[in-house]
């Protein structure tokens, strides 16, 4: 999808850049009966404590149903639209099956209206068909993975992610996820064919604060341009290096490269290789 270059016709619009969604909803109207309304948390707790800092406001939105499991087997399916969807950053696609009912599937990349997809273990190697790790040849590019058996799609769901399978044994295929990780996961869960639409969102620029706002996104401050007493980067004559090793959370607990995986967790085992680090 190409982006679109705003003009300057105000400071608002001055270095926006956003995508030329290839959507074809009707006036942004999706399908009511798999629409679901929902209350905003702002960032708290069912204490009405605030567990996630610089969440509030935002736009009022609906909840689509995703079909995250692809579970209607062996049914084959017509693509009716592409749509855009508030909650993620992928686009998500209305489809309808052959005997009659119709669900919201998460877009991928180079599907169009019109196609037809299947959820088998003898469908074809094609985007936008479900099957198990255990019927795709090796190499193929997946997306919507699941991690356990029926639990539904977990992994690689956002704009532009994909996974590639590499290998299978008895057991497990191995699959490289986007953080470059190599993971075992059984070869009776299910995953898509093909990468997640809108693969130029991370190239889009908001442009001005308004829109994180409308977006439920709260100003984020430093923590050196606050006070001591707020937070542990603050206070010192100027931009005052820190004075203690690595930076902080408010809080005082380390943070940005320090590790929080703990050794025991039972799922470490089934990392094949850990995930690039970013220096």
């Amino acid at each position: 999808m190409p982006l679109k270059k705003h003009k300057p016709t105000s400071p608002g619009t001055r270095g926006r850049v956003s995508v030329k969604r290839e959507t074809t909803d009707n006036h942004n109207k999706p399908y009511k009966p798999l629409l679901k309304s929902f209350k905003k948390s702002g960032g708290r707790n069912n204490q009405g404590k605030i567990t996630m800092r610089h969440i509030g406001g935002g736009t009022k939105i609906l909840y689509r149903m995703i079909d995250f499991k692809r579970d209607k087997l062996d049914i084959p399916a017509k693509v009716a639209s592409i749509e855009y969807d508030p909650n993620r950053t992928a686009l998500i696609a209305l489809i309808n099956y052959a005997d009659g009912e119709k669900r919201y599937i998460l877009a991928p990349h180079g599907i169009k209206v019109g196609d037809k997809i299947l959820s088998s273990e003898n469908a074809d190697i094609k985007p936008g068909n479900a099957l198990m790790l255990s019927s795709m040849p090796t190499g193929t590019i997946i997306h919507n993975i699941e991690l356990t058996q029926g639990c539904g799609g977990v992994l690689c769901r956002t704009a532009g992610s994909s996974a590639q399978l590499l290998a299978k044994d008895e057991q497990y295929a191995h699959i490289r996820l986007p953080s470059g990780e190599v993971r075992y996961i059984p070869l009776k869960c299910r995953a898509t064919i093909g990468q997640v639409s809108n693969i130029e969102h991370e190239n889009t620029v908001l442009a001005k604060a308004g829109r994180s706002r409308i977006m439920g996104k709260r100003p984020h401050v430093r923590g050196a341009a606050m006070n001591p007493v707020d937070h542990p980067h603050g206070g010192g004559e100027g931009k005052a290096p820190v004075g203690h090793p690595g930076p902080l959370t408010p809080w005082g607990k380390p943070a940005l490269g320090y590790k929080t995986r703990n050794k025991k967790k039972k799922t470490s085992r089934f990392i094949l290789q850990r995930r690039k680090i970013k220096r």
